[in-house]
Formats: structure tokens, sequence, C-alpha cells
């Protein structure tokens, strides 16, 4: 039996054993002791970061619908199938081939949710879903599935919580019915037709090539589904689907609310021109795109993706698709792929600061540029301080987020996308008014602070303009910042607080001003969060604008604001204190000076227990004032753990008393201090709790979050951090 449990500090690689989709070759790998990456060149680099000792699985990625061990509300579940374990003994470098000590298993065991298809996956300890998946391929530990299905990423769609976005699963069965239909077009036209119902005359108006006009006489999936789509009152729009899901023979139940579902222009609802017009191949190119994406989402080999990236690339090139081919996938599978209207590209490239590739057609999103950037949301999900943790989510979120300013469209028939839910637009309804924001709410959420407290730091935040959040690890400072932002704003309104983490690679061309390669291959002079918030600010004088930077200490401030440090000051927040950056405005090319406007506000947090961060440099903290925050347990922890996260009333006190043993313990050890204490958001859950699940919870935490931060914490004094540990879990 092979000693495969642990490994600490090392990955372990999940690596698949399937060529061209069906050739297993897994018994032979089992056969030789070997493995090999099927001579696919995309993985060379990583192979031979292969290290000896590093722990290996053979894994297949797949979905399932049913035979499921818990209730997935007829969504689909991604799924991997653990085959073989073992532990690498060679790595010749050559990219292709390792040698390996495997030990098969009996059958295979499955894993749900925290999953990936690539033929290589590099998983890491850190967070506690990786932690989890180690445990259960190379310890034989159950998954705990009631903590995934309510962990951010999933318990939308299969929490304890009630599901929201219940429309996908109309959306997905209206896909998987339509696509029935792809060599049956004429049948589907004849029937939509037939149909007479209201709003449909828009596909009334082809021209063809002999000068005459009349109805289409073919029709691609994406204008199929835009016949409910487009700005129509919600009644209607149910009318219509209603409609259509009867012909094609849909038997889930038509949606109530349409909730964060992008539309099209009521007048150019087409993804083609007309016929006279109209490629002979355009429309079989978009239905190319509906049927490999569907086949990516349920499931489909890895090769399919570049499939789906080549039909992206040939049908996104066809006049009038432009970025509404995004917008049809996600209407397909919602939760499988991003649209990418206007709103959602300003949302993901300004909020969640994840780049959009522009390699594509008339500067647009390439198939693998689109692939990118989901695989980069994908990875964003699960963690907490994600603001979406779906595509739905990002999508209701992009409405209202104020989008970057674009010219219009190229093709004068370009359909237009609006990221909105339908019930915002139609004519007998208004876009519901952003929500005010004051102390009351961020003590109604789970701030264990008093009110006093909240007051005095806001106090201090409007005097001094900057201010810094630092204390230990898990006294939620980065949860704190953001809600101390919208209270000073006074609504919770995601266009006015701009989110930036610093890091060591973070530089002032990144965060104010420099250069960036466009997507024509040249540089081009781009302002960066920074300055776009200033912008913001000195654009309305009347708004506060919130700039929150997590880990503030991470990087080089100095060097990061550069000449706008001296800006920050309070005192210097006008134009006479103006100063010329290093580069010149981006619009015009002019070199004018800039000043920081008084209704911009900036807050950072700061770990003080980071032993690799330096000292933060005096001239940040003349202008920054510091707040501490301490490790919050007592009553109102107590309170809200027993309330609002599950926590078994009798069990609330007894964690508390032994998280507070720790910390005396941690403070009184000289070589650490009050600044390495534990914070009470290691033991406050994200999610309620299931009856009686208290003490696996806890378990869970103390193993997978609070063991490893103690021997880091003792590394030179493993028996402490034992002890430790004993102590959390003594007579649990």
């Amino acid at each position: 039996m092979l000693d495969i449990g642990s490994a600490a500090g090392r990955p372990a690689w999940f690596v698949g054993a399937t060529y061209n989709g069906r050739d297993d070759q897994l018994p032979r790998f089992l056969r030789e002791s070997s493995w090999e990456n099927g001579y696919d060149d995309r993985y060379l680099e990583q192979v031979r970061a292969m290290q000896p000792g590093d722990r290996i699985a053979v894994k297949a990625a797949y979905t399932k619908k049913h035979n499921l061990p818990f209730d997935n509300r007829g969504q689909t579940i991604s799924v991997l199938a653990i085959k073989a374990v073992g532990v690498i003994l060679e790595n010749p470098g050559d990219g292709r081939r390792l040698k390996v000590n495997w030990q098969p298993l009996e059958s295979a065991k499955e894993w749900y949710f925290y999953t990936n298809r690539g033929t290589v996956w590099r998983v890491e300890a850190g967070s506690w879903e990786a932690e989890a998946l180690l445990s259960f391929t190379f310890s034989g530990k159950a998954q705990d599935i009631d903590r995934f299905r309510n962990a951010p990423a999933w318990r939308a769609r299969f929490g304890d919580l009630p599901a929201r976005f219940g429309w996908t699963t109309f959306y997905q069965a209206f896909a998987d019915r339509l696509l029935d239909y792809r060599g049956r077009r004429p049948e589907l036209l004849a029937g939509i037709r037939a149909l007479k119902l209201e709003g449909l005359g828009l596909l009334e108006g082809d021209r063809f090539a002999d000068g005459s006009t009349g109805f289409l006489r073919d029709i691609c999936p994406f204008t199929t589904m835009g016949l409910f789509n487009r700005g129509l009152k919600d009644n209607n729009r149910r009318a219509i689907a209603e409609a259509l899901g009867k012909l094609i023979g849909v038997v889930e139940p038509v949606p109530q609310t349409f909730e964060g579902i992008p539309l099209l222009n009521n007048q150019r609802s087409w993804l083609f021109p007309y016929e006279k017009s109209r490629p002979a191949d355009q429309i079989e190119n978009l239905w190319e795109v509906f049927a490999r994406g569907l086949a990516l989402a349920d499931g489909a080999e890895e090769a399919d993706r570049d499939a789906l990236a080549a039909a992206y690339d040939r049908a996104s090139a066809g006049y009038a698709v432009g970025w509404n081919l995004s917008c049809g996938l996600y209407w397909a599978r919602p939760w499988h792929f991003v649209t990418l209207d206007s709103g959602s590209r300003s949302y993901i490239s300004s909020r969640l600061q994840i780049p959009i590739g522009l390699g594509g057609h008339k500067k647009r999103s390439s198939g693998q540029d689109y692939l990118a950037i989901r695989d980069r949301l994908l990875a964003s999900f699960p963690l907490e301080d994600c603001p979406v943790h779906s595509f739905p989510e990002l999508s209701l979120a992009a409405w209202g987020y104020a989008p970057s300013e674009t010219g219009p469209e190229d093709d004068e028939e370009e359909v237009s996308i609006q990221p909105i839910s339908s019930a915002a637009i139609a004519p007998d309804s208004s876009p519901t008014a952003v929500p005010p924001y004051t102390i009351d709410h961020i003590l109604e959420e789970g701030c264990f602070l008093d009110r006093s407290d909240l007051e005095t730091m806001l106090d201090r935040w409007e005097v001094k303009k900057n201010l810094v959040l630092q204390g230990p690890p898990g006294t939620g400072k980065t949860w704190l910042a953001r809600r101390l932002a919208f209270a000073l704003v006074g609504q919770r309104d995601e266009t006015k607080v701009r989110p930036v983490q610093f890091h060591p690679n973070l530089s002032y061309e990144d965060f104010v001003r420099g250069w960036r390669p466009s997507g024509d291959g040249r540089l081009s002079l781009v302002d960066g969060l920074f300055m776009e918030a200033v912008r913001a600010a000195q654009a309305d004088l009347t708004t506060k604008i919130v700039v929150v930077i997590e880990e503030i200490n991470r990087g080089n401030p100095a060097q990061i604001f550069g000449e706008l440090l001296t800006l920050l000051e309070a005192g210097k927040r006008n134009p006479r204190e103006a100063l010329q950056l290093c580069y010149p405005d981006p619009v015009d090319g002019q070199r004018r000076p800039v000043y920081l406007p008084e209704n911009l506000y900036v807050i950072g947090t700061m770990n003080l227990a980071d032993r690799s961060l330096a000292l933060v440099d005096m001239a940040l903290r003349r202008r920054f004032a510091f707040v501490s925050l301490e490790p919050r347990l007592g009553e109102s922890w107590r309170r809200w753990v027993v309330e609002q996260g599950g926590v078994d009333p009798g069990l609330a006190p007894e964690i508390e008393r032994r998280i507070l043993a720790l910390n005396q313990r941690i403070t009184a050890d000289h070589r650490l201090g009050s600044q390495y204490r534990v914070g009470q958001s290691f033991v406050t859950p994200n999610a309620p709790l299931a009856p009686g699940g208290t003490r696996t919870w806890f378990l869970q935490v103390v193993e997978t979050e609070l063991q490893p931060l103690l021997e880091e914490l003792w590394y030179e004094n493993p028996d402490e951090a034992g002890r430790s540990v004993a102590e959390l879990l003594q007579g649990w």
C-alpha cells in the first residue's frame, strides 16, 4: 500500500488518461508504471513541472443529471471520477512522460462540484475546496456534499436556501429541444409562423435576391430564443416563451421572472443580414456554435473546446453577430457561459479586474479569448471575496454598473444587447432604485463591532479621506471595508466602489496610467483603475467614489501611487495642488495637471500577521488614518452564528472558549504576539449549517484552516502547533 495521504507543501496532479476522446490508456499506464500526456503540446510545461514525490491521480471529467446522492433540482452537475492514484517516481523533463508508482482503485470514486476538465490540473493545498479534494482522493475521506452545495459558487442552484434564477431550467430545456431542429428548420419556421403571436411579425421582413420580401426562410437558434428575449412586458415574454416551448416540446414551466437576462434590441433582433446579402453558411455557422456550446457545457471532451472556439470565430465574423453570440450562449447554458454585453464587459474588466481579450473580428473577443474569460470567471466564482459567484449573478450585477464609454457598433444592423432584466425596461415598470445603505445595514449583516466604533471609523474617514483597517487574519477587514464604503456612499452602489488588490508585481502603469497592448498589436496609453476613479469623482462632485485596496502593504505604495501619493493628503484635494503625471492624457495626448477631488476616498486593508510584508512607508502612514480590528467573539457573535449560521446553541459558547484559549496561547508566545491571533471569520459559517452539522463543520475548520495556519505560525516548533490543535479538538 502506498503512503500517499499527505505531502505537505507539494502540489498534486489530476491527469487524464484518454486519447482522442475514446482510447483509454489507463490499463497500459498501470501495467507500465507510467503516464503520458497524449502528445499534446499544450501541457508540456505543466508536465515538466511535476516532481518526483508529487502525488498524482487519474481522473475522468464529465457531467451527470441523474442518480446523484443529492437533489440537483434538474441541473447538470460537474463530476470527477478518480480512477487511480499514485506517486511520481521519475520525470525525464521532456514534457510528455512520467514514471509513476500507481495504486489502482477497485472502482472509480465520484467527486462533485469542484472539478476541472483539463488534461492536467495542478491542485495545491490552501483553499478548503482543494483541501477537501486532496483528502478525498489520497486519504479516502468522504466529500462533505452539503458544504459544497452551500458554498458561494453552487448555493444559488443547489443550496439549502431557495434556489435563485429559476428561469435557467426552462432556458436550458428550451435549448436542448431547439437543437433537435437544426436539420428541421423549415418545420420550425412553419410552426412559428402558425403561432401568430404578438411580436413575431419581426420575422416577416426578410428581403430576397429577386427584390421581394416575406417571412424568413431560415433562422438560427439564437434569433429563435431572442423572440422572447427582447424589450417586452414580462407577460408578453411569458406568452411567447410558452407558445414556442409547446411548439418544440419543452415540458418545464415557463419562468415567472427574468432577472439577469440580457435582451436584444426590438428593432434589430436577427443575428444575420437579409437573405439577399447573406453568405450561404452564416446561419449554419451559428447553429454549429450553438451545438458545440451545448456539447462543451454538458461534458464534451476537451478537444471540443477548440472546435467551439473555431466555430465561434467563424460565426462572430458574420454581419450583425458581434458580441451577441456570447449572449446567445448564455441563454442556452446560463451556468456555463458568460454574456459579454457592454454592461457585463465593463463589470468584468473594471469591477472584477479580469482583462477581456480582443483578438477577434473587429477587435472583439475571439473564440479562445471568450473561453479564457469564461475560465477566469469560473475560477473566481468559488472565492468568498468575489462579489458574484455565477454567470447569472454576474449578468444581474452588471445591470446598472457604469460601462466604459464605447463608440457605436460597427455594423448598422448590429443587435444591441441590454444587460438588464426585462422588468427594468418594460413600459409598465421602472428601474429599481439603488437601495440605501447605513451603519444599521452593516450591523444587520453580521458585524460584531459596536455602533460607536463604526461611527468613529466613518468620522475619521470623512476627515482624513484615507483609511486603513489593520488586524490579524480573520478579523473581517475585507468584509468590513466594502460595507464601510457603501455606508460612506449612502447606497449599496457597486458603480461607486472600485476594489483592487495590491501585490508585489503591481505597478504605477497598472494602477495610475501606462502603456498597454491593444488589439492591433500596438501599445496604447491607458488609465488604470485609480485614474478611472479620479475621473468619475471629478465628473460628479456631489457623489462619493471609493477605491478599496485590499492588502495595501503587499505592494509598494510609493511606487504604485507615484506622484499621486502626495495628492492623497486631505489638505491637498484641490486644483491648486495639481501635479503633472509621468504620462500624458490618453484621450488627447496633452500633459495637464491632475488633482484628487474631495469626493474621492480610499480605504485599505492590512494583515499584520504576514511575515512577508515590509513595514509601511511613513509617507503612506501620514496620509491614512489607521484602525485596528481585534478578534470579535462574545454575545453578538454567538447570537449571529446560532440564528443566522445554524450553529448548535449549546456548542457556540464552547467554540468561543476554545478560540479564546488559542488566542491567549498565541499572545503569550514572545515570538508571535497579539497580531497573530485568530479572528472570528474562521468560526463564522458563510451559509447556514445543516441541522446537526456543527461538530463536523468545526472539525473541518480546524483541520483545513486553523491547523495549516498554526503549523505556519509555529513552523520552528511543530509540537506547539500540535498541542494547540489537540486542545481545539479535545473531546470534540
